[in-house]
């Protein structure tokens, strides 16, 4: 079988959003409305790393607040003002400002759009094998398989 054709180039603005919404549980995806994201990396087919183009309408956040214990990640702010939210507290954001998430440092962080205008934002994340992430405010922890994310309690039993 071939491999699929893929772009030479988009615009980043016209790539297809993802196709789903979020992949946490619920009662946490609904969480999520608000956050559009345009998977960039894999319309290009990138295996080693993602990058998202991501929308945050005003009251929306980019995820819950979680740390990686082997994937960095790494956003650049492009419209808007959100607020970066980590173990240290929040850090207004503004155009043209970066921030980076090394793996494995346990600091959880978030995007949040306190603001009454749209937040725009390149996210770019590694894809290491095994990793897992945690989520200090909420009931939840996740581990990456070779099947995608799975999704548990604090406990160990599934969602």
């Amino acid at each position: 079988m071939s491999e699929p054709k893929r772009p030479v180039a988009v615009v980043a603005e016209e790539a297809p959003l993802r196709t789903k919404p979020s992949i946490y549980p619920e009662p946490f995806a609904s969480r999520m409305a608000g956050r559009l994201k345009r998977p960039l990396g894999d319309l290009f087919g990138l295996g080693n790393f993602g990058v998202n183009l991501v929308h945050l309408a005003p009251g929306a956040v980019s995820a819950l607040r979680h740390a990686h214990a082997r994937q960095d990640e790494f956003v650049y702010v492009l419209r808007g003002h959100p607020t970066l939210c980590t173990d240290a507290g929040d850090t207004p954001l503004s155009p043209g400002m970066c921030a980076g998430f090394q793996a494995g440092m346990g600091d959880a962080h978030c995007l949040r759009n306190d603001t009454d205008e749209e937040a725009v934002y390149l996210e770019v994340g590694d894809r290491s094998p095994g990793d897992a992430a945690t989520y200090p405010d909420d009931d939840l922890r996740a581990v990456s398989t070779p099947a995608g994310w799975r999704f548990e309690h604090k406990d160990g039993t599934p969602y």
